[in-house]
């Protein structure tokens, strides 16, 4: 065993180092032991935040794909509505004026609007905007902490 300057042992040959500190076989006071825990969870805990944030990234990259291809499918269903309604105008051409089939075609959508604004509207109206859940368990959470505090 190599003595380091300033190493003591004490009674029953326990290794000490400055001011009496117990030092481990390494030669590591008990303070060099938790101030290297610390620095190794502080190093975990950053690793874990970059490996989420990377995560992160990954995720929103795709959730940002799936969006652009939702809003493209919106456009084509568009589209085929419109020339499907150009048909069903050209079909009821066959038995009827031209204008008289566009008038028929249109007032169709705007009853499959009006529902659905209607449909719409009472969705709305059942909607609770107060997140009850969320409101008990942040007052509950408070209240704990104010226990731990005042304990």
């Amino acid at each position: 065993m190599t003595e380091q300057p300033g190493t003591t042992y004490a009674p029953g040959g326990q290794q000490t180092g400055p001011g009496g500190t117990t030092t481990t076989a390494d030669g590591r006071s008990l303070g060099e032991i938790v101030g290297d825990i610390a620095n190794d969870l502080t190093t975990l805990v950053k690793q874990e935040i970059e490996l989420a944030k990377t995560e992160a990234k990954a995720e929103a990259a795709k959730a940002g794909k799936g969006a652009g291809l939702f809003g493209g499918a919106g456009i084509a269903g568009h589209l085929a509505l419109i020339f499907l309604s150009l048909t069903v105008m050209f079909l009821l051409d066959e038995w009827m004026h031209t204008a008289l089939a566009a008038l028929i075609v249109t007032v169709l959508w705007l009853g499959a609007a009006a529902l659905m604004a209607v449909v719409g509207r009472k969705e709305l109206k059942s909607m609770n905007p107060k997140l009850e859940t969320t409101q008990r368990t942040l007052k509950e959470d408070a209240a704990w902490a104010k226990q731990l505090k005042n304990g």
